[in-house]
């Protein structure tokens, strides 16, 4: 017999499928089912039929699992793409970033150009809300240039270019080269104004407007923010108007007119909160809290600065936090509490720091001079090659056969050229970045010694050591590259670049190294922060004063584990012949090597805890095992989490 429980839970079930299926309008429903039938292949054509839409995360959802099932990979990534857009509006980036990465795979699967611009795009504008400035930079020159590569661009891939020259210029303008930003904004500009693109044309003016009003320029400043405030009109943007009229408001308090900018300001709060957009809430709170200050309404101003902070907290927005904690510092000295002053202008300061850094600065700089560089190199090359084509077709004379072996050749041997120059193009980027970084992130035995461990597989024939081996040096020495301008990682990076290291190290060992890492469950490596390059000394001590000399079995244990009171435990453990036998073995050397790395790193180490309440320790323990004869070395890492 049935049993009555399982009958009542196959009811609820029913019922619960029954009422989700019911969240999906049927006109929806077949408005899927025709867009599958027919199958568009680029966005214009989607957004004509689906428009509407695409900020109802059900109905995306729907359309997303629907195209899926039919295997129609362009409307899968439609839909993933504007399911990412609506989160990164809500300020969840995480999950927006997952959501364009699997746009950007289904786009690559359905060998789509159109929507891996797109998508590339869309996680360029990710990382730039999050200050992952680097990040974000590489996805918006990586569109550009594929963008850029079509001939015979469709109205869809022009607005993408739009895209990328707008989502360059928004960095420019984070790292304050407001100069460089309009530039890219104008042309963005000129070519929304070819496609009569109105939203875009709204954006490109509010940009410019920004840029003008940080470099003082104020009247030039509100012209912009009133031509976007038209077009947003036009096109009855409820965001643009927002904004735009929250730019202006903040311009009238630079004028002097900060009741006039409160009037502005405050209707606006209502359609903020309905909007959903958290970065627009709270930058609004904030100014609002900002020129209450002016007006001396200060309880008020606290008030509005402190539920910015809130929201900042929460949905994790370094630049906001910084804005709204130097306001509140000034409110407290304005008050005369110069101790709260003091407080909040040092929390200003440290978001300020984490912000503002001139090594990324000038790293990013570099980058955008040298892609600029080679994109005309390469469009002179290219010229010039075409160019020495048609003059050889000119001078031939002979048969259709003999002219068509020769233009094959030819062209043959014209991308052969290209691709070797492309290779020794970025061979010439890794050693310049190598001259100028690595000096202080790698000792140079290491990177002489390892090139010639792969040499030499080269040498033996021995292709897929050396291409493996190198895969693994390259990858390491771009992690050096990429945390050299940080001044912390994540320890996961940390991990990952040391267990690297060790790879190329146990080349020179014959593979003889044992190197494992264990990391309790309790520690997530993602979140917590370190400083780079801390734990690469003490391995490299391991290996060649502990287990260098060391016969038998070889043994470096990395060991993660989590304590109370906010501290983890960082472990590396070997079984070599232990410091004091290390040492002597030291002194009877003829050339004796100087390891300054431990030095260097528990001075980096004590720099970097002046940050945190709480303070580093290095502890290092001689091994013994029960006759009393040394068995190796432990160093522990004692580290702050907060």
């Amino acid at each position: 017999m049935f049993p009555f429980k399982n009958l009542l839970f196959f009811l609820v079930l029913l019922v619960y499928i029954k009422g989700h299926s019911q969240l999906i309008p049927e006109t929806f429903q077949k408005t899927v089912d025709s867009v599958i039938s027919i199958q568009p292949q680029t966005y214009l054509d989607l957004e004509h039929i689906l428009g509407s839409h695409q900020k109802d995360t059900i109905l995306m959802r729907y359309l997303a699992n629907t195209a899926a099932k039919k295997k129609y990979l362009i409307g899968q990534a439609y839909a993933l793409n504007h399911l990412g857009r609506r989160y990164r509006n809500l300020s969840e980036y995480s999950k927006a970033l997952v959501l364009h990465k699997e746009a950007l795979e289904v786009a690559t699967e359905a060998n789509s150009l159109e929507f891996k611009v797109y998508s590339l795009n869309m996680q360029s504008v990710v990382f730039r809300r999050t200050d992952a400035i680097k990040s974000a930079l590489d996805y918006s020159q990586e569109a550009l240039e594929l963008a850029e590569s079509v001939k015979e661009p469709s109205v869809g891939i022009r607005r993408s270019i739009n895209v990328s020259l707008n989502n360059i210029g928004n960095i420019y303008r984070t790292l304050e080269q407001y100069d460089l930003a309009i530039e890219n904004f104008q042309r963005s500009l000129e070519l929304d104004e070819e496609l009569g693109n109105k939203l875009g044309l709204a954006i490109n003016h509010q940009n410019i407007g920004e840029c003008y009003e940080a470099q003082g320029k104020l009247e030039e400043a509100l012209m912009h923010h009133r031509t976007s405030l038209a077009y947003n009109e036009e096109i009855d943007s409820d965001r643009g108007r927002i904004i735009c009229k929250y730019s202006i408001a903040h311009i009238y308090v630079h004028e002097g007119n900060p009741q006039k900018g409160l009037d502005l300001l405050e209707p606006l709060l209502p359609g903020a909160k309905k909007l959903g957009d958290i970065e627009i809430l709270t930058a609004l709170q904030i100014n609002i809290g900002w020129t209450l200050i002016y007006l001396d309404r200060h309880e008020e101003a606290k008030t509005y600065l402190l539920r910015s902070i809130a929201l900042a907290h929460k949905h994790n927005i370094p630049s906001a936090l910084s804005e709204a904690n130097a306001y509140l510092s000034s409110l407290w000295i304005e008050l005369g509490d110069f101790e709260k002053g003091l407080n909040y202008f040092k929390i200003y300061k440290q978001y300020d720091e984490q912000i503002s850094n001139d090594r990324n600065l000038r790293y990013v700089t570099d980058v955008i001079t040298r892609y600029d560089s080679e994109k005309k190199s390469s469009q002179i090359q290219l010229l010039a090659q075409e160019n020495e084509l048609v003059k050889l077709e000119l001078k031939k004379n002979k048969t259709v056969l003999l002219i068509s072996g020769i233009a094959l050749a030819l062209l043959a041997g014209i991308f052969y050229i290209l691709y070797r120059q492309y290779q020794l193009n970025n061979e010439k980027k890794v050693l310049t970045l190598e001259q100028s970084m690595l000096r202080s992130q790698m000792n140079p035995h290491f990177l002489f010694n390892s090139l010639n461990s792969i040499k030499l597989y080269i040498i033996n024939n021995e292709q897929k050591n050396a291409v493996y081996y190198l895969n693994k040096f390259s990858k390491l020495i771009r992690k050096i590259l990429e945390s050299s301008s940080l001044k912390e990682i994540p320890l996961a990076e940390e991990l990952e670049t040391v267990e690297l290291y060790m790879n190329i190290e146990n080349i020179r060992f014959s593979n003889e190294i044992n190197f494992v890492i264990t990391i309790d469950e309790a520690v997530d490596p993602h979140l917590i922060k370190i400083p780079s390059m801390i734990l690469q000394p003490f391995l490299e001590n391991a290996l060649w004063h502990g287990l260098s000399s060391k016969d038998g079995e070889k043994n470096i244990i990395l060991v993660v584990t989590k304590e109370e009171n906010e501290y983890i435990n960082i472990s590396i453990t070997d079984n070599g012949i232990g410091r004091e036998a290390a040492e002597k073995l030291k002194e009877s050397k003829v050339l004796k090597r100087k390891s300054v790395g431990i030095d260097i790193t528990k001075e980096r180490l004590a720099n970097f805890s002046r940050d945190y309440q709480n303070s580093f320790n290095v502890e290092m323990i001689d091994l013994y095992d029960d006759d009393g004869i040394a068995s190796g070395t432990k160093v522990v890492l004692h580290l702050p989490t907060v």
